[in-house]
């Protein structure tokens, strides 16, 4: 596969931007930006309130891609059943690639973020950093596990929030 195909994506398809998750491509229109006629994708992200334009022949370089399989959906959920892996590393360096994680779109690397922060109840608090980081990441991951389920976000939110509790016992 070469990376100047150009993708296969559709209006009213959902699709994976790793820096913002899951969008759904509303149209794909030709506009003259600088002197050059491009086509871009645009991508709404309704609950962020966003709109994305994204030249198409850029947007398999730039890593958008199609949603998840359903295999690597449960895969992302059992990821989650596993002990949280937490290195030994200085917090901001470990914050740093959490951040990288998530950003990269990959819903087993968003899973893995999400185990490692996972606080159950009789555990310590999370830092504010912490939190931010997990919220994140679960956002990203239950829109992903929505879409792919053809769930609500609160249907997926609580697919996630059993499984991560069913780990603790």
């Amino acid at each position: 596969m070469t990376k100047s195909k150009k993708p296969e994506f559709r209006p009213n398809e959902f699709v994976v931007y790793p820096a913002h998750g899951v969008g759904k491509i509303i149209s794909i229109e030709e506009q003259e930006i600088a002197g050059l006629h491009l086509e871009l994708f645009v991508i709404s992200f309704e609950k962020d309130k966003m709109t994305l334009r994204v030249p198409t022949h850029k947007a398999t370089e730039i890593g958008m891609r199609g949603l998840s399989s359903p295999d690597i959906v449960t895969k992302a959920l059992d990821t989650l059943k596993g002990k949280a892996r937490v290195k030994r590393a200085m917090w901001s360096r470990r914050a740093q690639e959490y951040e990288q994680k998530i950003n990269s779109g990959d819903l087993l690397s968003i899973a893995e973020v999400v185990r490692d922060l996972h606080r159950s109840d009789d555990q310590r608090e999370q830092s504010y950093s912490e939190r931010q980081l997990y919220e994140a990441a679960l956002e990203r991951l239950t829109r992903e596990v929505a879409a792919v389920s053809g769930v609500d976000e609160a249907g997926a939110q609580k697919t996630v929030g059993t499984v991560l509790t069913s780990r603790a016992a």
